[in-house]
This record gives structure tokens, sequence and C-alpha cells, in this order.
């Protein structure tokens, strides 16, 4: 069976376009269960990930997974990294000088493990750190700009009191790609406000406001499969 793996992902919403099309997807998340659990084809893994190990995990996901991957997508955590919380990147760094370079490796392991399986890899953040300590990104999108995936009346299945519907929503994400991915074709729709209200309602640091704000725009999850399924 055909297989993806998706790093750092808690919720279905990549998975669901590899799903449909009856791919195994395994799913990568500390919030998971301990151990294995299999949802069908969907099998969730509850693992975090140790940035002084990323080569051991790497080995440890290559096992558990086995052959057949097409794909790695992930998607690190970016709290100390992203530029948007750079005022409070000092106090963060006197606290524990390596969490920049932490944050750095855990995003590294999604191409480790794409370089494993020779296989397409990609992973998302906000703009970051990242550019000036590893490299610039491969290319950038704003939600909207794939909202056209999804259809007219779309309403979003899991937030649709936060998330606006079709993803139109401006908000810079950027992604570091290889081994052949495919930047997908655009599709986008029109943004209402010209910009996004939804941080109104999405303060505090709250697991949930957190995941909510983290989720992958649908309408890129599926341009991602349909640009690059084998």
């Amino acid at each position: 069976m055909k297989k993806i793996i998706l790093l750092y992902n808690f919720t279905s919403i990549m998975a669901q376009p590899w799903l449909d099309a009856g791919y195994e997807v395994w799913s990568f998340d500390g919030q998971h269960p301990d151990g294995i659990t299999r949802d069908g084809n969907h099998v969730k893994c509850g693992m975090w990930f140790d940035a002084f190990n990323i080569f051991n995990h790497c080995d440890h996901i290559a096992k558990i997974v086995g052959p057949g991957v097409e794909m790695v997508f992930g998607f690190p955590e970016c709290t100390d990294i992203a530029v948007s919380g750079a005022a409070h990147f000092e106090k963060k760094l006197q606290a524990d000088p390596l969490c920049q370079w932490k944050a750095v490796q855990l995003a590294h392991l999604t191409r480790l493990v794409g370089d494993k399986y020779k296989c397409k890899w990609a992973f998302e953040n906000p703009v970051s750190v990242l550019s000036t300590q590893w490299r610039k990104p491969d290319f950038r999108f704003d939600p909207f700009e794939y909202g056209g995936y999804l259809p007219e009346d779309d309403s979003h299945p899991i937030y649709p009191e936060y998330i606006k519907s079709r993803d139109a929503y401006p908000k810079k994400t950027c992604i570091w790609c290889g081994n052949g991915f495919v930047k997908p074709k655009k599709r986008p729709v029109e943004v209402e406000q010209g910009y996004s209200d939804q941080h109104k309602k999405l303060g505090g640091k709250s697991l949930k406001t957190k995941n909510i704000r983290s989720a992958t725009p649908r309408g890129f999850a599926i341009a991602v499969y349909t640009w690059n399924a084998l």
C-alpha cells in the first residue's frame, strides 16, 4: 500500500485527501494517544520528538512505518522562532539559550525522513528565523490563495466558528521542500475584508487555541495532494 508520513500532525486535514485516495497515512504527534492507534488507513502515533535525537527518531520512524512512503510533510512547532513573536525572543533565549536551535532541528526531521525514503518532503512554518538559521523558504502562500479547491458552499468541518469558509483569510505561510515536491497551482478566492480577523477570537495560550491557529488550510491540503500524488 502507498503511504505518506505526517510529522507534528494532530488533525486529519492534511491526511484526508490521501486517505480518500486509498493511501495509508501515518501521523506522528505528541497529542495522539501513546503508542499506535489505527483508524482505518489513518495510523496515529503518539510521540514527542527530542531535538537532540533527530537522527535516531528518523530511523525509528522508518522502522515503524516500513517501505512504500511517497511523501513526508511536517508542521513543526514555531512558538520560539516565528518572527511574529520576536518581542519575546530575548526572554525565551535567556530562559533557554538553545530554544531556537531546538526548533530548527525539529524542523529538519521532516527533511531527514524524506531523504531517508528518497521521496518528496515539505514542511510549513510562518515567517521565522529558519530563513536565517537555515535557508529561505522555497515559496510562500496565504490560505485564501488555495480556497478555490474548496466548494462554494464550504464550511469548516472542525472549526466553523473560527475559520472562514473556503479558507478566505490571509496568513503568510512559508514552505520548505525538496526531492521533487511540486508547488501546487493557486486557485485564489476573494478575501471579504482584505485581512484576517480570526485573531480576535483566538487569543490566549490554550492548547485548543494553538491547534486552531495552526490548523492546516484545507484548500492547500487538497492542492498538495492534487499536485504531488503519484
